[in-house]
């Protein structure tokens, strides 16, 4: 088997999608596919031509290891590979994707100090346009942050960050697809209410909320700013905006992140 440079242990919705990007910036031979679920790596592998292994050959060979292994399964995964990793002579860093899992807890799991990188990516980033962010540890050279970001150029946008604000940004961005996707139902909902099709309906929300976004994006202009400009003196879109305002919109929003925020700390 030829040695891949990155490493996928778990090949679940983000796994699969961060490994299509890393495949599509490094090419499929130097991506290497396992998962518990052998048939789940399989067909990704089958998918993006490249090969697939058990954990601890991806352990043992791999320089970026991303554990795409849930929170509460994480210590069983990393035991697994422990004594590998430990035993390694070469350069290797791990890349977790664990929700709440902070870099000093798994490096207890472990047992021992090794190049960790902390990443929170969310859904999108299987479209190409998702938020990635990354703490990485002392360890970690600034040429591997680099290596590293180059391979997933293609998920999305990638930002630094302080490890003590991860949960806080990923109740925005990585439980905020959540979020949106209700807002786009509900607006949906409410075309039908109106007298729209379904299918039209929904097709004038995600355009809507898909062009909105990009608007804030390439004008960098305040919501605030972009809202005003939209709402003409006495016109129905004021009307609108003083519905949602009675009904503690904004409120509500503030409301659904911060739980989130809450319940990510508990994790």
């Amino acid at each position: 088997m030829d040695i891949a440079n990155y490493g996928f242990i778990g090949c679940g919705n983000m796994g699969g999608s961060l490994a299509r990007a890393v495949c599509k910036t490094v090419g499929e031979t130097q991506v290497l596919l396992a998962d518990k679920a052998t048939v789940k790596a399989e067909l990704l592998a089958e998918e993006l031509k490249c090969s697939t292994a058990d954990i601890k050959e991806v352990a043992n060979n791999c320089k970026y290891i991303f554990l795409g292994v849930k929170p509460q399964v994480m210590k069983l995964a990393l035991d697994e590979i422990s004594d590998i990793l430990r035993n390694r002579n070469d350069r290797y860093i791990l890349i977790s994707m664990a929700a709440g899992v902070t870099i000093s807890k798994l490096k207890e799991m472990l047992g021992f100090d090794c190049p960790i990188i902390r990443i929170m990516p969310n859904t999108p980033v299987s479209a190409g346009k998702g938020m990635i962010l990354y703490t990485p540890d002392n360890n970690v050279f600034m040429d591997e942050i680099g290596e590293f970001n180059a391979a997933l150029r293609f998920a999305g946008k990638l930002d630094k960050l302080e490890e003590n604000l991860i949960d806080s940004a990923t109740a925005v961005s990585g439980c905020g697809p959540a979020f949106v996707y209700l807002f786009a139902e509900a607006m949906a909902d409410a075309g039908v209410e109106c007298g729209l099709a379904r299918h039209k309906a929904l097709e004038y929300a995600i355009q809507t909320l898909s062009g909105a976004a990009e608007l804030m994006q390439s004008t960098g202009k305040h919501p605030a700013v972009l809202k005003d400009e939209v709402c003409s003196p006495g016109g129905s879109t004021i009307e609108g905006v003083h519905a949602l305002e009675d009904n503690g919109f904004r409120g509500t929003v503030m409301s659904a992140v911060k739980a989130s925020f809450e319940k990510t700390k508990k994790l």
